[in-house]
C-alpha cells in the first residue's frame, strides 16, 4: 500500500460565498485537479491516454459528504487515495482536510470510467495506466 498523493491549495476569494465559507461546487473543482495531479505525480498524465489510446476517464458517479466549511484564505489539501480497479473502472476516495490537520472537511467518493475518445463507450483501460493504478490501490483512510 502507498500514501496518497496529496495536493494542496489555498482558498480564494473566488472560492467562498458572501461569508468566506466555500462553495460547494468548489470542491469537485479542486478534486477533479487533484486527480490530474496524482495521475501525473504517477507519470501518467491524462493528455498521454488521449493521444496514444484515445481513452480518457471521466466521472460516472461521485457522492460528496461535507462535514466542515473550508474557508476563505485557508490552505486546504485534497488527499487522493485509490481503492479499485477493474478493467474498465477506478474507484477513489478523495478527503479534503486543513492543511496539518487530520479532521475531513469533506470526502468525496468517486468512480472513473475509462471511454473512447470517439463514441464515450466503456473501454478498457489502457496500460500502463491500469497496471501502475493497480499497483497503489489502498485501504480506507482512517
Amino acid at each position: 500500500m502507498s500514501a496518497p498523493h496529496s495536493w494542496p491549495l489555498r482558498v480564494y476569494f473566488e472560492d467562498t460565498d458572501a461569508g468566506g465559507v466555500a462553495y460547494h461546487a468548489r470542491y469537485l473543482h479542486w478534486a477533479e485537479r487533484a486527480r490530474t495531479e496524482a495521475l501525473r505525480a504517477m507519470g501518467l498524465p491524462h493528455q498521454e491516454m488521449i493521444a496514444r489510446h484515445g481513452v480518457f476517464l471521466v466521472v460516472r458517479r461521485l457522492e460528496v459528504e461535507y462535514l466542515r466549511p473550508a474557508r476563505l484564505d485557508e490552505s486546504v489539501v485534497v488527499e487522493t487515495h485509490i481503492r479499485r480497479v477493474t478493467g474498465v473502472q477506478v474507484w477513489l476516495t478523495q478527503v479534503v482536510r486543513r492543511e496539518g490537520e487530520d479532521e475531513a472537511l469533506a470526502v468525496l467518493e468517486v468512480r472513473l470510467a475509462s471511454v473512447g475518445q470517439g463514441g464515450v463507450k466503456p473501454v478498457p483501460l489502457p496500460e500502463p495506466w491500469r497496471s501502475a493504478l493497480r499497483a497503489v490501490v489502498e485501504s480506507a483512510p482512517g
